[in-house]
């Protein structure tokens, strides 16, 4: 199992943001699984295999829905998983967890392996007062402690080593300040990952033959003012909002995190605007947006 998986670093390191977390090959191409967080907030993500070589990811696509993210390393035949398990488990079936959780795992370290069952399969949306997540989904609830610091993205793969999910970020209850191991069925996300691969999805698509109008939208005109730019990938938070503007009648809130402009990634300050420059300002244009844990679509359109 240890040559699929990947120790993967980016942004972080301040505010006890942890830099680092882990993710598998997907793909014999060089395919990285993980999940989809601050950590590949930057230009500069840098992958590291189970042998030590170093390579550079780059995203390919995210679904913060599901709250995962493909990369892609320059490799070619590279060990995998498979996406496609071929069982659903039980209650009581057995698991094994990879990770590379505290970041104990640098180099050529082989990652973490925890043994553990599974305790139950249920809905995290039934658990939304207490964990804050935007995924809502069904999810397996692991008996081991899984949710640790860097372990999200790492692998949960039955006693056979087929792969079955994906450990979830960090979730603990609000109300009782316990933690929750969980991991996101895999069988849930192959197709959605076969899209983000393929570029079968709107947001990650490149259309040669797409034309900027003459009038475009931006977020002046919409009335949106977003934080600074100063970072490689500076993620689109919405700074403050302009009264009696297109923004302000749909309710658009400061903290607010854009993340796509009709259906397109927009997850940064540059993204947002190079996808509006592709938008007549006399068109409408929706926002899918991030607040709080909650992930919202609204539409804006100029008077």
């Amino acid at each position: 199992m240890q040559p699929k998986m990947v120790k993967i670093y980016g942004a972080g390191g301040i505010r006890g943001l942890e830099a680092y977390q882990s993710g598998l090959l997907i793909s014999a191409n060089g395919h990285v699984l993980t999940v989809w967080s601050y950590v590949l907030d930057t230009e500069d993500v840098s992958v590291v295999l189970n042998d030590g070589r170093k390579f550079q990811g780059q995203l390919v696509g995210a679904d913060p829905r599901l709250g995962i993210a493909i990369l892609k390393v320059d490799l070619n035949e590279v060990p995998h998983f498979e996406r496609r398990p071929p069982d659903e488990l039980e209650p009581g079936d057995r698991i094994l967890a990879f990770s590379n959780l505290y970041g104990v795992a640098t180099g050529n370290e082989p990652t973490s392996v925890l043994h553990g069952t599974i305790a139950a399969r249920t809905q995290l949306s039934a658990r939304r007062g207490a964990f804050n997540t935007t995924y809502k989904g069904p999810v397996y609830i692991l008996d081991a402690m899984t949710n640790n610091p860097g372990a999200a993205g790492g692998a949960l793969t039955d006693r056979r080593g087929n792969l079955v999910g994906l450990l979830g970020k960090e979730l603990r209850n609000t109300e009782t300040e316990t933690w929750l191991n969980y991991a996101i069925p895999v069988a849930l996300l192959a197709d959605t990952i076969d899209d983000l691969i393929a570029g079968r999805t709107p947001a990650q698509t490149v259309d040669i033959n797409r034309k900027k109008p003459v009038q475009p939208l931006n977020t002046e005109l919409l009335g949106i003012v977003l934080v600074p730019d100063v970072l490689d990938k500076t993620p689109a938070f919405v700074d403050s909002v302009r009264k009696q503007s297109a923004a302000a009648a749909v309710n658009l809130r400061p903290d607010d995190l854009i993340l796509f402009a009709n259906e397109r990634m927009a997850a940064t300050c540059k993204q947002l605007a190079e996808e509006l420059s592709f938008i007549d300002r006399i068109d409408p244009v929706t926002l899918t947006i991030q607040r709080g844990q909650d992930l919202l679509d609204i539409t804006l359109q100029l008077p």
